[in-house]
């Protein structure tokens, strides 16, 4: 089969996707865009997230003919060009890059909590973060590093 989606702003088309193929396989294996992370391949660890239509989803859990005719954006379409997004210098800033394994789907689903929530409360981190597994820390950089990016979003509004 077929698929043509929009991915981080560009039209792509996959040829002889299998119906059975994950969102994830293909935007790592056919449209060339490795930073989404395949880890549990159950959507229990997060590091697959990415935005399907503008909502967070594990990319794993997501029959890549699903996507036919929706906007996908990951984590590389968070920044603009050569121009980090907030919450991934703030990530790199605070340290909370640590293996690298689930820093995509943090970084997703802290940029979505980002823009729904101006001012999230540490209670309010943790539950968006809740789906994303980080074996390497104790969640504390990337809760400061969460805090950072929506403090200096509420500041530059």
């Amino acid at each position: 089969m077929r698929v043509t989606f929009t991915v981080n702003g560009r039209e792509e088309i996959a040829d002889d996707v299998w119906e059975g193929e994950s969102l994830l396989y293909v935007l790592r294996e056919r449209v060339g865009l490795p930073g989404s992370k395949n880890a549990c391949e159950q959507g229990e660890c997060g590091s697959c997230t990415v935005y399907l239509d503008g909502v967070p989803v594990c990319a794993c859990l997501v029959a890549a003919g699903q996507a036919e005719g929706r906007q996908v954006r990951t984590v590389e379409g968070l920044a603009e060009g050569d121009r980090l997004d907030p919450v991934q210098e703030a990530f790199v800033e605070c340290g909370a890059v640590q293996c690298g394994f689930c820093t995509p789907g943090l970084l997703v689903q802290a940029h979505d909590l980002i823009a729904r929530v101006e001012r999230p409360s540490d209670a309010e981190i943790r539950e968006a973060l809740a789906g994303n597994l980080c074996r390497c820390t104790g969640y504390e950089k990337i809760i400061e590093a969460v805090r950072l990016a929506a403090s200096r979003k509420a500041a530059a509004e």
